[in-house]
């Protein structure tokens, strides 16, 4: 691993900061001001997603819920149709448990320090570190795949970043790097930095406004960086999906439990299924749905079953209106899709 002094830190954090006061990406609407509450939503939101598909989302969530006691007092079903199509729902109900404790616990004052907004409900330690260092010019390095990204290629840093023990080795290396004065902004460079000149993959290394700290490049093994043991693959997992109508041509949805994949949402009844032999009713299509999550493949077979009129106490018919108005996540929506199309 690369050590700098104190004069190759302090050059570092004048090019960085230059450059990104010069080509930052400051039109980002969450970057308009460093209020706490706009900071966290914008950071759950981006994690596992698009820079360009938050835009819109953050817009649309700031209309309805400008204030961190807007988002204190909606109903959850609000939240979780703001955040439809983003996925990873568990992050919706957090930041809506968040938002609780600081406007009814804590009387609207945010925690400012690194460990006390680890204490929100699903605030994690990157998320800490960039609400603290952006809103509360705290001192610390947010560490998020960009950060290791770039900094395993400036530092030449050989640890496996797929490893949880990893994080404290990037922590102690770029923790005397992070600019004092300007701790947010450094940390923003750094994620801006890591989607531009420092991707994943086709870099413009040669343009990189930190070309000359780049070791790895220097060393011609850039390509090697980050370290990285592959995620294993996904477990296939089949269902089918049954697709029951009433007489007015409502449809049955059921609740799912309170935890586990798509933990209290509403999808149509899925039953596991080891093989397609094994479907019971009308087979709607030729091939499955498909939908992948971090750790599991999803196949999904829809059926057409009758009405037996025997709900259980999870299930009732929706109308198509209804269902408009419900949060629903994405597989459910692909099988709704595939059910329209076909």
């Amino acid at each position: 691993m690369e050590k700098w002094d104190q004069q190759t830190i302090e050059n570092f954090r004048k090019d960085l900061l230059h450059w990104y006061d010069k080509e930052g990406r400051n039109h980002l609407p969450w970057r308009k001001n460093t209020d706490p509450y706009r900071v966290l939503v914008s950071e759950l939101m981006l994690q596992q997603t698009r820079v360009d598909t938050v835009i819109t989302y953050f817009n649309r969530f700031m209309t309805a819920l400008p204030t961190v006691q807007d988002l204190a007092k909606a109903p959850e079903e609000q939240v979780l149709k703001l955040w439809e199509g983003l996925g990873y729902y568990s992050r919706a109900r957090n930041l809506h448990r968040a938002a609780k404790v600081v406007a009814f616990d804590l009387k609207g004052a945010w925690p400012k320090s690194y460990e006390d907004l680890l204490t929100l409900p699903g605030v994690g330690p990157y998320t800490a570190a960039a609400v603290a260092s952006i809103a509360f010019h705290q001192v610390v390095p947010a560490i998020d795949g960009n950060f290791f990204r770039v900094f395993s290629r400036l530092l030449k840093i050989d640890d496996d970043i797929a490893k949880p023990k990893t994080r404290r080795v990037f922590y102690e290396a770029v923790a005397p790097i992070v600019d004092p004065k300007r701790p947010g902004d450094f940390n923003q460079a750094i994620m801006d930095l890591g989607t531009s000149y420092m991707k994943t993959t086709d870099p413009d290394t040669l343009h990189s406004p930190v070309l000359t700290y780049n070791a790895a490049y220097r060393d011609g093994v850039e390509d090697q960086y980050p370290v990285k043991t592959k995620k294993k693959k996904p477990i296939l997992q089949r269902y089918q999906a049954l697709v029951r109508y009433n007489e007015e041509g409502d449809l049955l949805y059921e609740k799912r439990p309170q935890t586990g994949l798509l933990a209290d949402f509403w999808t149509l009844p899925l039953r596991p299924i080891a093989s397609i032999e094994e479907l019971e009713g009308v087979q709607l299509t030729v091939k499955p749905i498909t939908h992948v999550f971090s750790h599991r493949k999803w196949e999904i077979w829809p059926v057409q079953v009758e009405d037996t009129g025997k709900l259980a106490d999870n299930q009732r018919f929706f109308s198509a209106d209804e269902q408009a108005a419900l949060a629903l996540p994405k597989v459910q929506h692909k099988i709704l899709q595939e059910l329209k199309e076909s």
